[in-house]
């Protein structure tokens, strides 16, 4: 198993997780090539936030994908949005209630094949105490000793109770968010 700890880029609400991957040997994350974001619509105008802190536990062997597992944490707190008022309004309880949930958690349940350079990862992502099943792609490449790891995955944020109260309207703050996230590890 291969520990990895990052910090990351441009991500919000339904935040949540990010599916990564990473090659057989013990593999490290190069922080400073790595991000994770998520895009969502406020206003109906496309908004791109970061989180600054998620971890990924990850066992991967290019040889045999399907035997992969993988575990990424993101602290819900260190979501920044741009501006600091922002973030402390998404780190309450209508939004992603950090204090009783700090973290969300993607837990893979498999990683398959999908042709040259491509898996499919299905897992578990969990967000505000909510657990759905999730599939993604997932983009695996080589430039000079590392791997990036690179993909998207689309949630609903109400799925995860990211908006409650009168967030629960979708006209101020889309429903839809997409994560996205680049993981660059040194073998």
């Amino acid at each position: 198993m291969t520990q990895i700890r990052s910090t990351a880029v441009p991500a919000l609400l339904a935040a949540l997780v990010l599916p990564l991957a990473v090659s057989a040997a013990v593999l490290k994350t190069d922080v400073a090539h790595s991000k994770v974001s998520a895009t969502f619509k406020q206003m109906n105008v496309p908004v791109e936030a970061q989180f600054k802190k998620f971890s990924a536990t990850i066992d991967y062997d290019a040889a045999k994908p399907e035997a992969a597992k993988a575990t990424v944490q993101i602290d819900t707190a260190s979501l920044d949005v741009g501006d600091a008022q922002m973030n402390d309004e998404v780190a309450k309880k209508d939004w992603f209630n950090s204090a009783q949930y700090p973290k969300a958690t993607f837990t893979s349940t498999s990683i398959k094949p999908a042709g040259a350079g491509k898996l499919t990862v299905a897992g578990k992502l969990t967000i505000k105490g909510r657990t759905a099943d999730v599939t993604f792609p997932l983009s695996v490449k080589t430039e000079g000793a590392r791997q990036i790891f690179e993909g998207q995955l689309p949630i609903k944020r109400l799925t995860y109770a990211i908006g409650e109260g009168e967030w629960k309207d979708t006209s101020m703050v889309a429903d839809d968010v997409v994560i996205k996230f680049r993981v660059a590890a040194d073998k």
